[in-house]
């Protein structure tokens, strides 16, 4: 018979909610139970784990996201389910362009190289083929690009399950993907069962291998001084510690707990604290075969793993977001707006809730350099002013020698739209 225990405490501590699980333990019991917190928005402020044996015990201090104890009663339920028998079981896809269909949309996947343009180039292929954009989000990080994009058919509002139409969207966001230089990494695949979806970009990023270290993109010195990652021997106890250090964030402790488990680690115990502007994070683990890490390249992938998965979600640019009247093809006509201004998507959050579009991007210039405020107020004209809105406190100064980013611009506008004259989808580029 399956056990499982949890409780929610708001007495004992004057400023968290107390979570208490004892349930009995399964792998991955640790990022089941992380993933109902972070779907429910809570801050882990502090955690402590442990995991050995037949048993999962864990204590989670957490705030809502106003950083109050939160009074919702059904946070036990939700994480009771989650570790039942019945749980759904995790799965490890890799495929770098998936499409599935549920009953009520179409979930398509992507990854690729970055390229600025690349996600107007996307949303114009499904606009074009008569598909609506319910839901998406994009990662970028170390040159690459991974998506999971949620579509229904335009005029049925229902998901697509015609093998021919789903073979042509497969082909020609293929094409898409690959472009010019990307023919090595590019590959088609139909995706089977389902993930969450913050878990299924980690497992794209990971089979894209973004963690391999490139001296280009390896960051600046002051964000690797922000951010440490050490994995040592516990040769008394026969694990592995891993030790991490760096600026609090959402998600943070979903992102590491993740991949640890994607990577086939177990995690026997930990500590996690987040009260201030760091977090610090240890946690002693295993092999699934229940051996630590024994060689230094092992040893170099985690760290460089870990790097990764921090970075992914970690957001440059200017923050925009969309709020208004949702309607077919208005991600296309977005994201198009954005790349004739010389705009690069770093990241985006695409949702709808009813007839309104809420949808969050994080840009940057084509080079990756900070937008100036006088193109994000052209943008917004363009857009609505009343729609698109500046999350930043200040956009950035006019960066120097102004002529060459507009040469650079036009020059990018040019090429892109030849792009999508070439797929059919624009009847003159000129």
């Amino acid at each position: 018979m399956f056990f499982c225990r949890v409780a929610v405490d708001n007495i004992s501590s004057r400023t968290d909610t107390v979570i208490k699980v004892d349930s009995a333990n399964k792998r991955g019991s640790l990022l089941e139970v992380v993933q109902v917190l972070t779907d429910m928005n809570l801050s882990v402020r502090r955690a402590y784990i442990s995991s050995d044996g037949e048993w999962f015990m864990d204590v989670f201090h957490v705030t809502d996201p106003n950083g109050k104890k939160f009074m919702q009663d059904d946070v036990a339920d939700r994480i009771q389910q989650s570790l039942g028998p019945r749980a759904s079981s995790f799965r490890s896809l890799r495929r770098s362009v998936g499409v599935q269909a549920e009953a009520e949309h179409t979930t398509i996947e992507l990854t690729g190289r970055d390229r600025p343009g690349l996600l107007s180039e996307v949303f114009a292929v499904l606009a074009d083929l008569k598909c609506n954009v319910v839901a998406a989000e994009v990662w970028t990080h170390n040159s690459r690009m991974a998506s999971v994009v949620y579509i229904t058919d335009e005029a049925t509002g229902l998901s697509i399950d015609d093998p021919d139409r789903l073979a042509k969207i497969k082909q020609l966001l293929l094409y898409v993907l690959k472009g010019d230089i990307d023919k090595k990494s590019a590959n088609t695949a139909v995706s089977v069962g389902s993930t969450h979806k913050d878990r299924r970009l980690h497992q794209l990023m990971y089979a894209d291998r973004d963690y391999d270290v490139d001296d280009g993109d390896s960051g600046s010195t002051s964000d690797r001084n922000k951010l440490l990652v050490t994995v040592d021997d516990c040769i008394d106890k026969g694990y592995t510690v891993v030790n991490l250090r760096c600026p609090d964030r959402p998600k943070l402790l979903f992102d590491t707990v993740c991949t640890l488990t994607d990577m086939q680690y177990v995690v026997y115990h930990g500590t996690v604290i987040a009260e201030g502007p760091e977090a610090y994070q240890e946690y002693y683990i295993r092999h699934v075969d229940g051996s630590p890490i024994s060689s230094e390249a092992e040893r170099q992938r985690v760290i460089h793993c870990l790097e990764a998965a921090i970075r992914r979600r970690t957001s440059e640019g200017i923050k925009l977001e969309l709020c208004g009247e949702d309607r077919v093809g208005l991600l296309s006509d977005v994201t198009r707006i954005f790349r004739e201004n010389g705009l690069s998507v770093n990241r985006a959050e695409v949702t709808t809730r009813g007839t309104q579009a809420m949808n969050v991007f994080y840009v940057t210039d084509v080079s990756g350099n900070p937008v100036n405020s006088e193109t994000i107020e052209a943008v917004r004209k363009e857009i609505g002013l009343t729609i698109l809105h500046v999350k930043d406190d200040v956009c950035s100064k006019p960066p120097p020698q102004e002529s060459g980013k507009f040469s650079l611009s036009n020059l990018f506008r040019s090429s892109s739209e030849k792009f999508l004259y070439n797929l059919g989808l624009m009847k003159s580029y000129s």
